[in-house]
C-alpha cells in the first residue's frame, strides 16, 4: 500500500513525531509518499527524509492508495484541495487540538495503520460544493469542503448578497457576509455562527449569514440539488470569495455561483470513529455537568 502524507505548518519539535509516524507506517507496510511541503519542512527541521516525494501534478497517475493527514482540520481541507479531483481516500491523524475531521489520536497510530493495511475501514463520501464561471480565478481548485462563503473586506460596512435557489429568489442578506455551508461543514464555520449540525452523509446544505442586519433572518437548509446564486452588492469595490481556508480577492458586484460538485472526497472511518461519538467527545455534545461527578 502506497500512502501520500501531507502535513503543515507545525513547529519544529514535531518533527520527530512526524518521522516516528513515517517509521510506523513502514513498519505496517505502508510506503510513505510525502507531500513536497512536508518533505522541505521535515529537511529544514534536521530529520532525514528517505521516503518519495509525491508530484504535484497527475496525482491520480501516481499509484496512491490512500492519504494520511498528519495536523489538525486545516491540514486535512488543505490534504482534500492537494488531491483535487484524484478520487483518493483521506485520513486524519491528528496533531493538533479539536481534530473533528481528523479524529485519529496520536496513540492511536498504530492500531490504524493495522487496520488499514489488514483492511478494517469503510469509506464514506462526502459531498463537495464547487463554485463555477471563474476559471480565470480559481482554475481548477475551485471546490470546498466545509464552505464557501462570501466577506466584506477593508470596510465596516455591511455587504447584501441577494439569493436565489435555481430560479427562484430566496433573500436579500445584510450581513458581514454568507457562508454556504456542506453537511461537513456545518461543525465548522457555520456553527460558530449560529447554524445548525448536519449528519456528514445528508443530502442538504446550509445558508447562514455572518451577522446579519436583520434579527428576523436564520439559518435556511436546503435541499443540495440547488444551484445557489449569488448577487453581491457590496457598497466598497471589492469582498473575499472563501473556499474553505482559500481566499480570493472579487469585485463587490459579482455574482457568484455554487453547487453540490460532481465528484465527493473518500474518507476513512474506522470501526468506533463515527460522527455521533465524535459529537460527543469533541463538542461536549449531551454533557450535563450535573451528572459529572458520576
Amino acid at each position: 500500500m502506497r500512502a501520500a502524507v501531507n502535513g503543515r505548518g507545525m513547529e519544529q519539535a514535531m518533527a520527530p513525531v512526524v518521522s516516528d509516524v513515517l517509521a510506523r507506517m513502514r513498519s505496517a507496510a505502508i510506503e510513505p509518499v510525502l507531500a513536497t511541503g512536508l518533505a522541505e519542512w521535515l529537511s529544514r527541521c534536521g530529520e532525514s527524509v528517505t521516503a518519495a516525494v509525491m508530484a504535484e501534478r497527475d496525482i491520480e497517475r501516481q499509484d496512491l492508495d490512500l492519504c494520511i493527514s498528519l495536523g489538525g482540520d486545516g491540514t486535512l481541507l488543505d490534504s482534500v484541495a492537494l488531491l483535487g479531483r484524484a478520487g483518493i481516500p483521506v485520513l486524519g491523524i491528528n496533531l493538533g487540538r479539536l481534530g473533528f475531521l481528523s479524529n485519529v489520536r496520536l496513540e492511536e497510530v498504530d492500531e490504524a495503520l493495522a487496520a488499514l493495511k489488514e483492511g478494517r475501514y469503510a469509506l464514506q463520501d462526502r459531498s463537495l460544493l464547487e463554485v463555477i464561471g471563474h476559471d480565470a480565478l480559481l482554475g481548477t481548485d475551485n471546490f470546498a469542503l466545509n464552505e464557501v462563503s462570501i466577506h466584506k473586506r477593508d470596510t465596516s460596512s455591511m455587504i447584501s448578497v441577494h439569493v436565489h435557489l435555481g430560479d427562484d429568489f430566496l433573500n436579500t442578506y445584510w450581513s458581514d457576509g454568507l457562508i454556504i455551508a456542506t453537511p461537513t461543514g456545518s461543525t465548522a464555520y457555520s456553527l460558530s455562527c449560529g447554524g445548525p449540525i448536519l449528519y456528514p452523509t445528508s443530502d442538504a446544505l446550509v445558508i447562514n449569514p455572518i451577522s446579519p442586519h436583520n434579527l428576523n433572518v436564520r439559518p435556511f437548509v436546503v435541499p443540495d440539488h440547488y444551484t445557489i446564486r449569488l448577487q453581491l452588492a457590496a457598497r466598497a469595490d471589492l469582498c473575499l470569495l472563501n473556499l474553505d481556508a482559500r481566499s480570493h480577492t472579487i469585485d463587490g458586484q459579482t455574482v457568484v455561483t455554487v453547487r453540490r460538485a460532481p465528484f465527493p472526497v473518500r474518507m476513512v472511518q474506522f470501526e468506533g470513529h463515527d460522527f455521533l461519538r465524535t459529537l460527543r467527545d469533541k463538542l461536549n455534545w449531551g454533557l450535563d455537568l450535573r451528572s459529572a461527578g458520576r
